[in-house]
């Protein structure tokens, strides 16, 4: 079963510690202290548009676009819920990204870039999101550290509740710089429960691979921060955030 594909359904009760108003405020933090101004987002691998929603009732512009259907189909029902300007939801790959019209920011939250496990595609949405910018925007997104995916390995976990089951279990393999997680869903439906299995990979990106990639797309400005700070990154950091501005001619 492809990602998210049965995961879409249960996907907001098992990040439901997610603080997605402390990442939209970190995200307005990282734009003052770079003195950047916004009003139409990208919401890059928008998932169930739980971050479009938010910064679409901060009053931005925002267009979240995001490979699985299922995910979009619940980022669309979320979204009916809203006042004001809603988010607009557009299926598309991050590798072959192509807005209607450019923007001024283009965020990517929780590690999503992580899950393009080719480095040639992340070079590529890198690419297309330095085009997809007005002059002078900026990209602000986090990955999951090699620290971290490294320290996953073996570790198995759980999630449940009243309606949802999920064990999955984490190998990190060294020669493809990849982990790789399985995960058996479980859902009830009144009597019964249906079982699902999904796989979910994600690569071990470096500070200066990743660098290297915003350099070559065009970016002038580049940042790295810890996990929602603006300080430098320690070592054992398990997720950090980079800030990419373009240049404003």
């Amino acid at each position: 079963m492809s990602a998210y594909e049965a995961l879409a359904q249960s996907y907001d009760r098992f990040t439901n510690d997610v603080p997605y108003t402390a990442v939209a405020d970190f995200l307005e933090q990282v734009l003052a202290a770079h003195d950047r101004r916004a009003s139409t987002v990208l919401d890059l691998a928008c998932g169930t548009g739980s971050l479009s929603c938010l910064l679409a009732q901060r009053g931005y512009n925002v267009i979240g676009t995001d490979l699985s259907e299922e995910m979009l189909t619940v980022a669309y029902e979320k979204a009916l819920n809203i006042e004001g300007e809603r988010p607009m939801f557009v299926r598309q790959s991050m590798q072959r990204l192509r807005l209607p019209y450019t923007v001024d920011l283009a965020v990517c939250s929780l590690d999503s870039l992580n899950y393009l496990t080719k480095p040639e595609d992340c070079r590529e949405t890198i690419r297309r999101v330095f085009r997809s910018l007005n002059p002078g925007g900026c990209f602000i997104f986090d990955i999951n550290t090699p620290f971290k995916l490294k320290g996953l390995d073996g570790q198995v976990f759980l999630d449940e509740d009243d309606e949802q089951y999920c064990v999955w279990r984490a190998s990190f393999e060294e020669e493809e710089n990849i982990i790789y997680y399985g995960m058996d869903i479980f859902q009830r439906r009144g009597e019964h429960w249906l079982r699902s299995f999904e796989e979910h990979a994600e690569y071990a990106y470096s500070v200066q691979q990743l660098t290297e990639y915003l350099h070559e797309a065009g970016f002038s400005e580049i940042s790295i921060y810890g996990d929602r700070t603006l300080s430098v990154p320690r070592e054992d950091e398990l997720r950090i955030y980079f800030f990419a501005g373009k240049d404003a001619t």
